[in-house]
């Protein structure tokens, strides 16, 4: 498959995962773990209102994923609120991941794709032009 083909997968592929855990789960609620992860977290007063508002967030990462703007910054962005949000689950909330500690290892692997694709694939390409 061409590189750029492959690049182009795995982009549709990291944003279907930004918007499935963005709208399904946190913004039309279908997977309660998620707000009671964000109960544990900042506490239960607003914990409904801020998941509704970090599955948001997770969709407009999808929407400047595929807008392709400042991707770099892009990718940056995500390896970092994707590195924050799972040690500070695996420390606060271990009890309440899909796979327990294992979530670590799916996260890593999440990076790992990410950084493939902006940084190693798209320079890849760019040489090739």
């Amino acid at each position: 498959m061409h590189l750029r083909k492959i690049h182009n997968v795995l982009t549709y592929c990291i944003a279907a995962v930004w918007i499935a855990n963005g709208l399904f789960c946190k913004v039309l609620h279908l997977v309660p773990r998620h707000e009671q992860i964000v109960e544990r977290i900042l506490g239960g007063e607003h914990a409904s209102s801020i998941t509704v508002l970090i599955g948001l967030s997770e969709i407009a990462m999808a929407i400047w994923l595929l807008s392709k703007f400042k991707a770099r910054l892009n990718a940056i962005a995500q390896i970092i609120i994707i590195t924050t949000m799972n040690i500070l689950e695996f420390i606060l909330a271990p009890d309440l991941l899909l796979w327990g500690v294992f979530n670590l290892l799916f996260a890593v692997l999440f990076i790992v794709i990410i950084y493939l694709n902006e940084f190693v694939l798209r320079k890849k390409i760019n040489q090739q032009v």
